[in-house]
C-alpha cells in the first residue's frame, strides 16, 4: 500500500479523533496500577496500551466505513468519504483492518492472559456496533460499550483484573460517549428516518434525543465523582470532575434543536478537551498526592 493511500486511510477513520479514547486509556492503565498495585506502570506496559489502541480503534473505525459505504453514498454528508468517493479500494482497506486487527493481538499478548482473554469480547463489539443502526436505537450505547472497552483495557493491561473501580471508570465513558454519539447523529436524523436507519434522534427526535444525551452526561459527571471518591483520590482529581461537567454543561449549551450549526464544535472540540483534562488532572493527582 502507498503511502498516498495509506494517508487516505487515516483521513478517512479520522485518526486525530483518537484523543477522545487514548487519554481514557492511560488514565485506567495509570490508576489501575496506583490502585491495586500501588506502583506505576512500566513504559512497556504504556507502549503496548498504546499500540493495543491504535490498532483497535483503527479496525474498528475502518470496519465502519466498510460496512457503511452503500449508506454513506446516499448521505450528502458522508457522499465524499475516501469508500463511496472511489478513493480507496475495499481490497486496501481489508487489508489495513486485517493489519490493525493483528497490531491490537499482537500488543494483547504482550501484557497478560486476561487481557487475551478478553479480546474476542473486544473484537465482537467492535464488529456488533457497525450494525446496531440497522436494528436498534440504542447503538450509541453499543458504541460507548466500544470505547469505554478503551479505559477498562488500559485498566485490565495493567492490573491483570477486572473490578469494581475499573467498571466504574468504564461505565462512566460508556455514558460519556453515548451522550456525545447522540448528540452527533442529530444531524442525520432526516436521514436516518428516510432510509430506515435506527439513532436516538430519528426515534425520538432531536429535543427528546438531546435531553437524553444530558442525561448520559449527568451519569458520566457523577460516575466521574463517585471514581473520586472510592478510589480515594485527592482534590487534583476533583477539579479535573468539575472541569469536566462545566465542559459538558458549555457543549449542551451549544447544541439546540433548531440549531445544529456549532455541533461539530460541541462534538470534536470540547470532548477532545473533556478527555484531555481528565487525563491531566488524574497525572497531576498521583503525581502531587
Amino acid at each position: 500500500m502507498s503511502l498516498r493511500k495509506l494517508k487516505i486511510i487515516l483521513e478517512m477513520i479520522k485518526f486525530e479523533h483518537s484523543i477522545f479514547a487514548l487519554p481514557f486509556a492511560f488514565m485506567g492503565a495509570v490508576l489501575g496500577n496506583i490502585v491495586v498495585e500501588q506502583t506505576w506502570p512500566t513504559w512497556m506496559e504504556i507502549l503496548w496500551v498504546t499500540v493495543a489502541m491504535v490498532g483497535a480503534r483503527s479496525a474498528a473505525m475502518s470496519l465502519n466505513r466498510l460496512i457503511d459505504r452503500f449508506i454513506d453514498a446516499k448521505n450528502p454528508r458522508t457522499a465524499n468519504r475516501a469508500i463511496p468517493a472511489g478513493l480507496i479500494s475495499i481490497v486496501e482497506v481489508v487489508v489495513f483492518i486485517v493489519v490493525s486487527f493483528a497490531v491490537l493481538f499482537f500488543a494483547a499478548f504482550q501484557l497478560n492472559s486476561l487481557a487475551v482473554k478478553l479480546l474476542p469480547l473486544a473484537v465482537f463489539v467492535l464488529i456488533l456496533y457497525s450494525y446496531t443502526k440497522r436494528f436498534t436505537w440504542l447503538c450509541h450505547f453499543v458504541l460507548g460499550v466500544a470505547i469505554g472497552f478503551g479505559p477498562l483495557g488500559g485498566w485490565v493491561a495493567t492490573t491483570g483484573q477486572v473490578d469494581g473501580t475499573g467498571l466504574l471508570l468504564f461505565i462512566s465513558v460508556l455514558f460519556w460517549t453515548a451522550g456525545f454519539d447522540i448528540m452527533y447523529a442529530c444531524q442525520d436524523a432526516d436521514f436516518d428516518r428516510k432510509e430506515g436507519l435506527y439513532s436516538m434522534p430519528s426515534r425520538f427526535g432531536i429535543s427528546k434525543a438531546l435531553l437524553i444525551a444530558r442525561g448520559c452526561h449527568v451519569i458520566t459527571f457523577f460516575g466521574l465523582l463517585s471514581l473520586y471518591m472510592i478510589a480515594d483520590l485527592s482534590i487534583w482529581f476533583l477539579v479535573g470532575v468539575l472541569i469536566s461537567g462545566a465542559i459538558l454543561l458549555y457543549e449542551h449549551s451549544l447544541v439546540k434543536p433548531t440549531d445544529l450549526s456549532k455541533l461539530d464544535v460541541a462534538f470534536f472540540n470540547m470532548n477532545g478537551i473533556l478527555s484531555m483534562v481528565m487525563f491531566t488532572f488524574t497525572m497531576l493527582d498521583l503525581v502531587i498526592s
